[in-house]
């Protein structure tokens, strides 16, 4: 019993006396588990009836009976430094690889590992949700989603510093594995411009070339006019950073669009965006678990909580 408890349960025992009752002590039952050796009861010598003291010693207490509740940081590093100032025999680290939502969470009293795995809390832990980019962001919350030309047009004009340029071997992959050709980014430039010229005329030509590109040409309605003609490519790079302050991947983007009533939707899909986050939640997690010298695990912890 600790110094607190003692001097709570003296302080109680002596308002008991003055009331003709008495403070017992109940011991622990055999073969039970998560209680003290012995458990303080106020007990009415007339009646035999018990209460429990627990209420009454909460008031006194200046302290946590034990540690609990979630700590969340900003970055890989203070989570690596949180869980080592708190970390016991018994922690471990979770890692959630959704990669719409990553994280790490550490779970600092987590189940005893030794003599059968005694069970714990599992209340007190520590939490890092990884910053997902706004470049990132952007280019996820548009994925698949299809868009008039003009707002297309615009997106990549918005998005043009994260294009980038295939180098030969990047651009021979990509090829053989998609199809079609790997655009450079001044020709999405030139797209763009383009589309965003002709946002109000109707399509009058639509090509798919040899090349697996297609060329779109576009009428002006009250003259009949075939105007420029427009080369779209079947897939393009971006390079960003997946998260905050992180290291800049590239990534395949696949160009599409349907054509309906002479009017054009275009939409793009990232190639396995999942990938490219899965593999860097992959990398924090060896990195976390191998500074602190804790067990890691792919999933999540069994108790509620984050």
């Amino acid at each position: 019993m600790d110094q607190l408890s003692e001097t709570a349960i003296n302080a109680v025992a002596d308002l008991a006396r003055a009331a003709n009752t008495e403070v017992s002590y109940l011991l622990r039952p055999a073969g039970s588990t998560g209680l003290p050796e012995s458990i303080p009861i106020l007990v009415d010598p007339k009646t035999g009836g018990a209460k429990s003291l627990k209420p009454l010693l909460e008031e006194y207490r200046q302290k946590p009976e034990r540690k609990r509740g979630t700590a969340v940081v900003d970055t890989l590093e203070s989570f690596i430094d949180l869980v080592d100032r708190h970390k016991t025999d018994h922690s471990v680290i979770f890692a959630s690889i959704d990669w719409k939502k990553p994280a790490l969470t550490a779970v600092i009293d987590y189940h005893d590992k030794e003599n059968g795995g005694a069970a714990d809390n599992g209340q007190h832990r520590i939490h890092y949700p990884f910053p997902l980019s706004e470049e990132w962001q952007a280019w996820v919350s548009g994925n698949k989603e299809k868009m008039n030309q003009r707002d297309f047009a615009e997106f990549i004009e918005d998005r043009i510093a994260e294009l980038a340029a295939p180098d030969e071997g990047e651009a021979t992959y990509w090829e053989s594995l998609l199809g079609g050709r790997v655009a450079a980014p001044n020709d999405i430039m030139t797209l763009s411009r383009g589309l965003k010229v002709n946002a109000e005329t109707r399509v009058s030509n639509n090509v798919t070339l040899a090349t697996g590109e297609a060329q779109i040409a576009f009428s002006e309605e009250h003259r009949g006019e075939t105007g420029d003609r427009i080369n779209v490519p079947s897939m393009f790079i971006i390079r960003l950073p997946t998260f905050f302050r992180g290291e800049a991947v590239r990534i395949p983007v696949r160009l599409r669009y349907r054509i309906a009533s002479g009017a054009v939707t275009w939409f793009y899909q990232l190639y396995n965006p999942e990938k490219f986050v899965t593999e860097e939640v992959e990398r924090a997690l060896s990195r976390a678990a191998g500074a602190t010298d804790l067990p890691s695990f792919v999933g999540a912890p069994e108790m509620g909580g984050r």
